[in-house]
């Protein structure tokens, strides 16, 4: 680059750096809002969210990438949590039409591309994509920053709610909202009966307080804050170069021919 980028949060951006900017790629960071286990802020997945991309397009500015990161949506679908106090639910439906206000806003400042960062795992944006793409000009796509490097690699139990990949990521990022880890429950999870559900391979939403008592997935009792730094830094830097690599291909080239 020519010349140093300026950040690429839009909430800390003043209009004066906005108006002069001509950007690429948008990223809407989603998360929800949710109990997780005893120890765990009601906002995890909206903070790892929005510090994941924040970080990631940090990288990819770095690398000469134009991208803007939006402010993040901190209600998801919880639909099978509501039974747990002050869990907060936004329907598909909902996120929908929310999801193409976004696109219609960013598409009339010139945005091309549009990433929805997703940071919960009862969210899912395919079939709003599919439903949303043939309307508009901008590139939508879904990208799930918990999948994009596999946790295994970094950590020793496995688990997908307030264990301990979500434990060390907020002790990284947010220690001080982390209560003691002997206050933490075991996220020990029931498994359905049903052979089919229990493999995967046929699909039902789970009720939350049938699954687990303390609202955990997965123990957290081997998380430590260098577990999630090093995690961290992978996952930012793949989705950062995802985002380079979005930038600098136009939508008209995105598939190679064979």
């Amino acid at each position: 680059m020519d010349k140093k980028q300026p950040d690429p949060i839009l909430s800390e951006l003043p209009w004066q750096v906005v108006r002069d900017m001509t950007y690429e790629v948008a990223v809407l960071p989603w998360g929800a809002t949710e109990a997780h286990n005893f120890h765990l802020p009601y906002g995890t997945d909206s903070i790892q969210v929005a510090q994941i991309g924040a970080a990631a397009a940090r990288v990819a500015t770095s690398r000469g990438a134009s991208v803007v990161v939006l402010p993040t949506i901190p209600f998801g679908v919880n639909t099978q949590q509501l039974d747990i106090p002050l869990t907060v639910n936004m329907n598909p439906s909902t996120q929908a039409a929310m999801l193409r206000d976004v696109v219609a806003s960013i598409d009339a400042s010139g945005i091309r591309k549009l990433v929805v960062l997703n940071g919960h795992g009862g969210n899912d944006f395919r079939q709003m994509i599919r439903e949303l793409q043939v309307d508009t000009s901008v590139f939508l796509c879904e990208a799930n920053w918990y999948q994009a490097v596999p946790p295994e690699d970094y950590f020793q139990k496995g688990g997908d709610h307030a264990g301990e990949m979500e434990t060390s990521l907020m002790l990284h990022l947010e220690p001080d909202l982390v209560l003691p880890l002997t206050e933490a429950g075991e996220g020990k999870a029931n498994r359905f009966r049903v052979t089919a559900l229990r493999e995967g391979w046929a699909w039902a939403p789970r009720q939350w307080t049938k699954v687990t008592t303390d609202t955990g997935v997965g123990n957290p009792e081997h998380a430590t804050a260098e577990k999630g730094a090093a995690y961290f830094a992978a996952v930012t830097n793949k989705l950062g170069q995802f985002l380079l690599d979005l930038s600098q291909t136009a939508i008209e080239d995105l598939y190679e021919s064979t």
